[in-house]
C-alpha cells in the first residue's frame, strides 16, 4: 500500500532522513522505531506532505504523492495522529471528530447558505460516521464533553477517532501510547488490533517496545536518519545494531 524508495530529506546541513526505503503491505501493522532524533516523525511528515523529500519517491497504492498538499493526501486515504496532541481543545469531542469528515464533504458555501437536501444528507452521514468512530475508540457517551476536559489517554483516543473520521485506508500513528498509563496502553493495544481486523493498514511510531512487539509483524529501525535494520520482532530483538543503537540503551535506563 505504501512504498518509500531512497527517500532523503535535509534541513540545512542536517540530514534528517538518509536514503530510506520501506514498504507497508496492505492490511499489516508496521512499526517504525529508533532513538529520539532518528528521523521517524520526519518520515511521517514526508508521507503526509508536510515536507517534500530532496530525493526519492513515495508511492501510495502505486501512485506518487510527491508535490501533493496535505489535504489532498488525506483525501487519498492517508490519515495520521501527532506525537504532540493537536486537538481543537475548546470544541466538543463530537465537533473534533466531525472536523475529520470535512475532506469527504463536497457541499460548498452556496449549498450551506441554501441548506440544500444534499447538504443535509452529507451532514447526516458525517454525524453517523463520527459517532461510529467514537464508538470504535471507546468514547461513546462523551460526545458533548469539551476536548480539553478529557483525561490525557482519552485525548489520545480522540485524535485516533478524528483520523478515522477521514475514512482512511492507511492510518499513521505517531507515538499513540505517549503519556498513557499501563491500563490505557493495554486498551490501545486492543484498539490497534481491532482496527487491523476491520481492514485498516497501520504504520506506527512508538517507544513502548512491549506494545510494538505485540502488534507489529514487521519493524523498521532508524538511527541518525538511516535505516539500520528491518524484520520481524524476533529478528529486531536479536539484531546487534539495534541492541547497540536502541534496545540496549533502554535496558540500561531501566
Amino acid at each position: 500500500m505504501l512504498q518509500l524508495t531512497s527517500v532523503t530529506k535535509t534541513f540545512g546541513g542536517l540530514t534528517a532522513v538518509n536514503d530510506v526505503s520501506l514498504h507497508v503491505p496492505e492490511g499489516e501493522i508496521v512499526g517504525l522505531i529508533g532513538p529520539n532524533g532518528a528521523g521517524k516523525t520526519t518520515v511521517f511528515n514526508l508521507i503526509t506532505g508536510i515536507y517534500q523529500p530532496d530525493n526519492g519517491d513515495i508511492l501510495f497504492n502505486g501512485k506518487s504523492v510527491l508535490g501533493k498538499y496535505t489535504h489532498d493526501i488525506v483525501s487519498l486515504g492517508i490519515a495520521r495522529t501527532f506525537q504532540t496532541i493537536r486537538l481543537f481543545h475548546d470544541l466538543t469531542v463530537l465537533e473534533n471528530v466531525l472536523s475529520g469528515c470535512h475532506c469527504r464533504m463536497k457541499s460548498g458555501v452556496l449549498t450551506g447558505m441554501l441548506q440544500t437536501k444534499a447538504l443535509r444528507e452529507e451532514e447526516r452521514k458525517a454525524m453517523i460516521w463520527s459517532l461510529k468512530a467514537l464508538k470504535t475508540v471507546g468514547l461513546s457517551g462523551k460526545e458533548t464533553l469539551i476536548a480539553k476536559n478529557l483525561a490525557y489517554g482519552n485525548q489520545r483516543l480522540l485524535e485516533i477517532a478524528r483520523a478515522l473520521a477521514t475514512q482512511p485506508r492507511l492510518l499513521i500513528l505517531d507515538e499513540p501510547a505517549g503519556g498513557m498509563n499501563e491500563q490505557e496502553t493495554q486498551q490501545l493495544v486492543k484498539l490497534i488490533m481491532q482496527l487491523q481486523s476491520q481492514g485498516y493498514t497501520i504504520l506506527l511510531i512508538e517507544h513502548d517496545m512491549s506494545l510494538v512487539m505485540k502488534v507489529c509483524k514487521h519493524i523498521v529501525v532508524l538511527e541518525y536518519g538511516a535505516k539500520i535494520a528491518e524484520g520481524s520482532p524476533e529478528q529486531i530483538k536479536q539484531n546487534p545494531k539495534v541492541i547497540e543503537a536502541y534496545l540496549g540503551i533502554e535496558e540500561e535506563e531501566e
